[in-house]
């Protein structure tokens, strides 16, 4: 979990190679090849309306949280084993696409929650294994690279 956050700072810092993909007035989406895998990173940046802590209430990866009712791409979220206060290995499940060609997938990733002293608060989490999370049937089982989120206050 800790490399996770720790590749996530990284990529944070480091500006170069992102290339504009998508847009509109409140949302952008950048890609760079990956350096980890042969595919590519993508990262989406908007500004939203909303305190830091109630921005983080609508993302933070917990069980019950309000991601499942706004993230189409998000049908269920459980923690399988809290590590601590701020670890826990949890399964995300992913609903079917593209009229069920795409079969639904299940993700099982070690999660980190943060908050740093500037007030940035960061999800980060990535691929493992765990025995009380074997593979479901009905479900592909998806492998997360680092990934996760920052929601860092802005001025005014």
């Amino acid at each position: 979990a800790e490399a996770a956050a720790e590749q996530l700072r990284l990529y944070r810092r480091d500006p170069g190679g992102w290339r504009g993909c998508r847009g509109t007035g409140e949302v952008a989406v950048s890609w760079r090849p990956s350096t980890e895998f042969a595919g590519n990173l993508y990262k989406g940046e908007g500004i939203l309306p909303g305190s830091p802590h109630s921005v983080w209430e609508c993302i933070k990866p917990v069980a019950g949280g309000l991601r499942t009712k706004w993230d189409q791409n998000v049908k269920d979220f459980e923690v399988i084993e809290a590590i601590t206060d701020t670890v826990s290995i949890c399964r995300t499940t992913t609903p079917s696409a593209c009229m069920r060609i795409i079969s639904p997938r299940e993700f099982v990733d070690v999660v980190v929650m943060k908050q740093y002293e500037d007030g940035t608060m960061l999800s980060a989490a990535t691929n493992v294994e765990h025995p009380l999370c074997p593979p479901q049937p009905n479900f592909v089982r998806g492998f997360n690279y680092p990934c996760g989120c920052f929601c860092i206050p802005v001025q005014g």
